[in-house]
């Protein structure tokens, strides 16, 4: 048994289409992390051969795993997969391309059982054998949709597998392969997004608040390059005063809940991006820091075709002792923080070019 075991392959259905039709940037993006989602959600023991663009090689040596087993696993993946999806595409800042189009795509799984053996080329491990080019093989076929769990009678022993929920059927059907003809059993696993809900960060605005200052000014630019200009972190320190970097803590793409580390002259803060709304008049986002004291209110609104007003709002904790020492030592210094960087502005907003 050294030389036989299980193959498990989830494929990204539609990624193919997907970057075709996108930006490069943040589909680079939406697929790291999307693979992440993939690997963090193996709960069997799998190893990883290899990345393979879109897809997973997962491999398992031993006995081949009973089938009620590996269907947790692959409805563990699927979900975590699909939760991850809805979440982003509810909490999303961006609002490109690929960002709004990465909801439509799902997950396939290929399982298999057979021979191969590993071998090194410098730092690279490889898994070498018919049976993995048989599961490769397997992910070229004409089931016509693209979210199902594909099973061999490797797997199988020759039985016909039996449903784990009331919605369950399955279906069998042949591949043509240099290595003969492989026979399979297939699934659609659709019904289980069904169950799937989005799981939205909590707890990240302030609950009793007070306004302290607002700031407003039109600047002669669309919307979405002034949002990209306040919003984008990446120009953070470019226009905002005192302020060296921001950059996001453990998040890949932009949204609700990301966690920022903000570098000042003389400190360091930790916020968070602790709400967004998006139409095409309006852009609102706020930013809360770790502790819960103070948020800031960007809200953007289309006032032309070209002109766009910004209005900035701070807000402090509501409490009393708070308020006094803000207005005694920090009020007139953030105000002056506060036009002044809103007249930097004028000049980041220039160097945006956004693709077409």
């Amino acid at each position: 048994m050294e030389n036989k075991g299980l193959l498990f392959i989830p494929d990204i259905s539609g990624f193919t289409n997907f970057i075709n039709k996108v930006e490069i940037d943040h589909s680079r993006l939406i697929l790291q992390e999307l693979l992440e989602i993939l690997i963090n959600s193996n709960q069997m023991g799998l190893e990883v051969s290899e990345i393979e663009g879109d897809a997973i090689l997962f491999y398992k040596y031993g006995q081949p795993p009973k089938l009620d087993e590996l269907y947790k696993q692959v409805e563990k993946m699927f979900r975590e997969f699909h939760k991850h999806l809805l979440t982003y595409d509810h909490c999303k800042y961006c609002q490109c391309q690929a960002c709004a189009s990465m909801i439509d795509l799902s997950l396939k799984v290929i399982t298999h059982y057979g021979e191969y053996t590993g071998y090194n080329v410098k730092q690279f491990s490889k898994l070498i054998g018919k049976d993995i080019i048989v599961a490769h093989q397997l992910l070229k076929n004409d089931i016509e949709q693209h979210e199902y769990w594909l099973v061999t009678n490797n797997l199988l022993n020759d039985n016909s597998p039996a449903g784990f929920t009331d919605w369950m059927k399955w279906n069998r059907s042949a591949k043509w392969t240099e290595n003969g003809e492989i026979y399979f059993h297939y699934t659609q696993l659709s019904e289980l997004k069904k169950e799937i809900t989005p799981e939205f960060p909590s707890n990240l605005e302030i609950t009793e608040k007070s306004k302290i200052l607002s700031f407003t000014k039109e600047y002669e630019t669309d919307i979405i390059t002034l949002f990209h200009a306040t919003g984008d972190f990446n120009y953070r320190s470019r226009w905002l005063e005192g302020v060296k970097l921001v950059e996001v803590v453990d998040r890949h793409l932009p949204r609700v809940g990301m966690k920022c580390r903000c570098v000042m002259d003389n400190e360091e803060d930790i916020f968070f991006a602790s709400s967004y709304a998006y139409n095409e008049d309006r852009i609102e986002f706020s930013e809360t820091d770790e502790k819960k004291m103070t948020s800031t209110y960007f809200i953007l609104e289309k006032t032309g075709d070209r002109r766009t007003k910004l209005t900035m709002d701070f807000y402090l904790k509501k409490n009393i002792f708070l308020l006094i020492l803000f207005n005694l030592f920090k009020k007139k210094k953030l105000e002056k923080i506060f036009h002044k960087s809103m007249l930097n502005l004028i000049e980041v907003i220039k160097e945006i070019k956004l693709p077409a």
